[in-house]
């Protein structure tokens, strides 16, 4: 009878931790996200105690931030949370560089850890508002050229051939260009809307982009670039067309 106590009683304990250790863990992540059209509305309409914060690199920020935005980056923030408004119930609102960058999520974290009570993350982040039009600063690197890794049409037939989980292939015209005749396996995120779709790509494949003649594949690569996908290739349709390779339509 007594171990039967005694047992119930551990089972108790372990209960009431596991619960402490839960309701931490939902602690940690008690931020709100908003959309790109919530935040574009707090600032249009100068909310108080609002302030939005560049979790990315100072460089990055430099070369563009959304307009009016503070940079705190995460590096510094980990060492130093004195950086963020001395308010504890400022509306803090931090972005990154998209869905797959950690650095807004683990700032909000930090904020909330020491005490702030309205944070929020704008996952979309920079490339998605860049890509919408809303108001944004920009540096003197901003347009910049790079020069884009370029892929030759045999080999992304014979890699889509040999090893089809290594590659996604990403047609970035429109719609009715990709139904007309594109690569077969390729998937279509058009140029217009290739950041707030670009969450379906796999960081650890390499990411073929094509267009007709390069220019807005050009557009897709920089974009993932800030996106931070670290093997990018540019591929020209109409060298794939005038090799006689193979069309879906």
């Amino acid at each position: 009878m007594k171990l039967f106590r005694y047992g119930s009683a551990l089972l108790l304990l372990v209960s009431i931790c596991c619960s402490f250790a839960v309701a931490a863990e939902k602690g940690k992540d008690s931020f709100k996200v908003v959309t790109s059209e919530e935040l574009k509305a707090l600032i249009d309409q100068e909310s108080a105690g609002l302030a939005v914060i560049d979790a990315r690199s100072a460089e990055e920020y430099q070369e563009v931030h959304i307009k009016n935005a503070v940079s705190i980056p995460l590096s510094k923030l980990e060492k130093d949370a004195t950086l963020l408004p001395a308010s504890k119930d400022a509306r803090l609102v931090f972005y990154c560089n998209g869905i797959k960058c950690g650095k807004s999520g683990k700032s909000a974290k930090i904020a909330v850890a020491n005490g702030y009570r309205n944070v929020s993350v704008y996952a979309d982040g920079m490339p998605v508002w860049e890509e919408k039009g809303y108001a944004i600063y920009t540096g003197a690197d901003y347009d910049k050229a790079v020069k884009a890794a370029r892929i030759k049409p045999a080999v992304v037939k014979a890699l889509l051939e040999s090893a089809p989980a290594t590659l996604t292939v990403v047609d970035v015209r429109d719609a009715k260009e990709f139904a007309e005749g594109h690569v077969p396996g390729a998937i279509n995120i058009p140029v217009e809307t290739f950041a707030a779709g670009s969450g379906v790509l796999d960081k650890n494949r390499q990411i073929v982009v094509y267009c007709n003649s390069g220019g807005r594949s050009y557009n897709a690569y920089r974009k993932l670039q800030k996106l931070a996908y670290p093997n990018i290739v540019q591929m020209i349709f109409a060298d794939w067309q005038a090799e006689k390779l193979p069309v879906v339509k």
